[in-house]
């Protein structure tokens, strides 16, 4: 089986072909299990499926090291885009693709023939909690605490096709003990569908720094989902005007958000090396 690795932002993935649909009978779970093992496979924060769409050009799945099946990635619709164009799937440098979290359209930027980084159209960030979905009173789960995680946890929630929740703290990100409490904040019994765990400080009204435990992957360099949630929400809060620059361990991503539309997140995609996978045995 032929791959692709690419990483956007340090979130890295595997990319495979399925445009034609002849790996129809791949069993994706146990295939993302092993080939996102960093010590016994390929190493990556996930596997991204190349399709076709009825609704859309293409169709992106997304699996975790665990897995499960996301409904969204941000840095990974960024490399399927490049993955797109630059294998010549597409000629155009504005495309649609369907996702977990529905249509979503993507404009390459590209440079020397190649795609150097992409701004999506992420959708309209939905705060409902039944949407969230967090078990939660209000139209706005907001500073909710989080008990039992052995730390003390405040968030607020949003859903970007998937579940976030963001917790605003004063110390330095690196500091924060998010090994230890994320894991226990995504399972929690209030996030019915576990949730991305997203620490902040905020650096000025244009920057932020973050950190992200997400579901099914743990820490990662970025999280696409969640650097738009952490702009909804710090806009939301009033921390921030329409635009802001995300810093996450893995690099920057730019955030727009006028508070009533769809959010625009642009940032680098990279092509790592290809191969050929044969397996675990």
């Amino acid at each position: 089986m032929q791959f692709l690795k690419m990483h956007g932002a340090g979130n890295d993935f595997v990319v495979i072909d399925n445009v034609r649909g002849d790996l129809a009978a791949t069993d994706w779970t146990s295939l993302a299990r092993a080939m996102c093992d960093r010590h016994f496979g390929i190493g990556s924060d996930g596997i991204l499926v190349a399709e076709r769409s009825a609704i859309a050009p293409f169709r992106m799945r997304m699996f975790n090291p665990d897995g499960s099946e996301s409904e969204m990635c941000g840095n990974g619709i960024r490399c399927f885009g490049k993955y797109l164009y630059d294998r010549g799937l597409t000629d155009a440098t504005r495309v649609a693709v369907e996702t977990g979290a529905g249509v979503l359209t993507l404009d390459l930027h590209v440079r020397d023939g190649a795609v150097s980084s992409v701004t999506v159209d992420m959708g309209v960030p939905e705060f409902r909690p039944d949407r969230v979905p967090v078990i939660a009173d209000g139209e706005f789960a907001r500073d909710c605490p989080v008990e039992g995680v052995g730390a003390a946890v405040r968030v607020s929630c949003v859903s970007m096709g998937n579940p976030h929740a963001v917790m605003f703290i004063d110390q330095p990100v690196v500091e924060y003990a998010l090994a230890e409490v994320g894991p226990r904040v995504e399972r929690h019994a209030m996030f019915p569908r576990r949730v991305n765990f997203e620490i902040v400080r905020q650096v000025s009204p244009t920057e932020l720094e973050a950190r992200v435990w997400e579901r099914g992957a743990g820490l990662t360099l970025a999280c696409g989902t969640g650097a738009c949630a952490i702009a909804a929400v710090a806009r939301r809060h009033g921390r921030i005007g329409d635009d802001v620059t995300v810093r996450l361990p893995g690099g920057a991503l730019d955030i727009h958000w006028d508070g009533r539309g769809a959010i625009l997140m642009t940032g680098p995609a990279v092509l790592v090396f290809e191969g050929v996978w044969r397996g675990t045995n």
